[in-house]
C-alpha cells in the first residue's frame, strides 16, 4: 500500500491511499498500529510529508562506491549522525539555499532510501529488525558541505539540518509492496540529468543491520525516520563540482517507491510554499 498524509479542504490532517495527484481514498485509524480503508474518496488540498518524524537518524558512507569516490576507507561500523526534524519538507515543497550558504556554492544532493519505524524497538536482532518497519520512502539528505566539513565543530549535524534539508515522500510504501530493501535502484535527477545511479545491494550495512545497530540499548520510537546513505555521484566529488542553485529541479527516484520532486529556491525568495502536483 502507498500511504500519503495530507490536508483536506476543511484544513484537517488525514491519511489516504490510491493518490492520483488530486484525490485519495481516506484511511481511518492509526497507521502505526491499526488502520483500514474507508472506501471514501477525498480531495487532497495539500500534500504533507508521509509522517512527522520523532527522530531522524542518518548513515554516512554506506555505499561502497560512494566511499570510494570520497577517498575514505570503508567504515567498520555504521557512521551515524542526525538531522533536525524541523528540516522536513514534502514532495513539491522547495529546498531553500540558506543565506549562510549563498556566497560560496556548497549545497549538495544525496538521494537516499528512507525507512520508517512503526513500533518501539530496542536490542532487536538483524533477523527480526524488518518486522518493525512501517514502510519505505524516497528521501534526500540535502547537505551544506562547507558547514558539514568545516563549520560544524567536527560534527555533520549543522550542515545537514538547515530548514528544508530533508525532503521525503511523496508516499510511504509498505513492506509488502517493496520486498527486499537491498534490491532497489536509487537515482537522483537534476534538471533532467541523471547524476546518481546506484543500487541498495551496494550498501555496506543493510537496512536490517542498521536498525539492529541503532537499537542497541537505545529505543527507536514509532515514527523514527532512518536515512540509509547515498550512492556515488554526489555533487562535491564531480569535476567540476555540481551544487544546487535556485531554479534547479531535483528528483529522487527509487524503484517501487516512485519519485520525489523538489525545486530549489533562495531562502530569501518569497515563493517557497508548496506546489501542488
Amino acid at each position: 500500500m502507498q500511504i500519503i498524509r495530507f490536508m483536506t479542504q476543511d484544513k484537517k490532517m488525514a491519511w489516504g491511499t490510491g493518490y492520483d495527484g488530486h484525490r485519495a481514498t481516506l484511511l481511518k485509524g492509526d497507521i502505526f498500529s491499526k488502520f483500514s480503508e474507508t472506501g471514501q474518496p477525498i480531495s487532497v488540498q495539500t500534500l504533507l510529508p508521509p509522517i512527522q518524524p520523532t527522530a531522524i537518524f542518518c548513515i554516512g558512507l554506506n555505499y561502497r562506491l560512494h566511499a570510494e569516490e570520497t577517498g575514505v576507507a570503508l567504515p567498520e561500523y555504521p557512521v551515524v549522525f542526525m538531522k533536525n526534524p524541523g528540516s522536513v519538507i514534502a514532495h513539491g515543497d522547495a529546498v531553500q539555499i540558506p543565506s549562510s550558504c549563498a556566497k560560496i556554492p556548497e549545497v549538495d544532493y544525496e538521494a537516499e532510501l528512507g525507512v520508517v519505524i512503526k513500533s518501539p524497538v530496542k536490542n532487536v536482532s538483524e533477523a527480526r529488525a524488518l518486522d518493525h518497519v512501517l514502510g519505505y520512502v524516497c528521501a534526500n539528505d540535502v547537505s551544506a558541505r562547507r558547514w558539514q566539513k568545516n563549520g560544524g565543530g567536527g560534527q555533520w549535524v549543522k550542515g545537514k539540518s538547515f530548514d528544508t534539508f530533508c525532503p521525503f515522500g511523496p508516499a510511504l510504501v509498505t513492506p509488502d509492496e517493496v520486498g527486499d530493501p537491498q534490491d532497489l535502484r536509487v537515482e537522483c535527477i537534476l534538471n533532467g540529468e541523471r547524476l546518481q545511479k546506484g543500487h541498495t545491494s551496494d550498501m555496506i550495512f543493510s537496512v536490517a543491520r542498521i536498525i539492529s545497530y541503532l537499537s542497541q540499548s537505545a529505543t527507536l520510537l514509532p515514527g523514527t525516520l532512518i536515512l540509509t546513505g547515498t550512492p556515488s555521484g554526489v555533487g562535491f566529488t564531480r569535476n567540476p563540482p555540481v551544487y544546487l542553485t535556485p531554479g534547479d529541479v531535483m528528483e529522487t527516484r527509487i524503484e517501487k517507491l516512485g519519485a520525489l520532486e523538489n525545486r530549489v529556491v533562495s531562502e530569501n525568495t518569497e515563493d517557497v510554499g508548496i506546489t501542488q502536483r
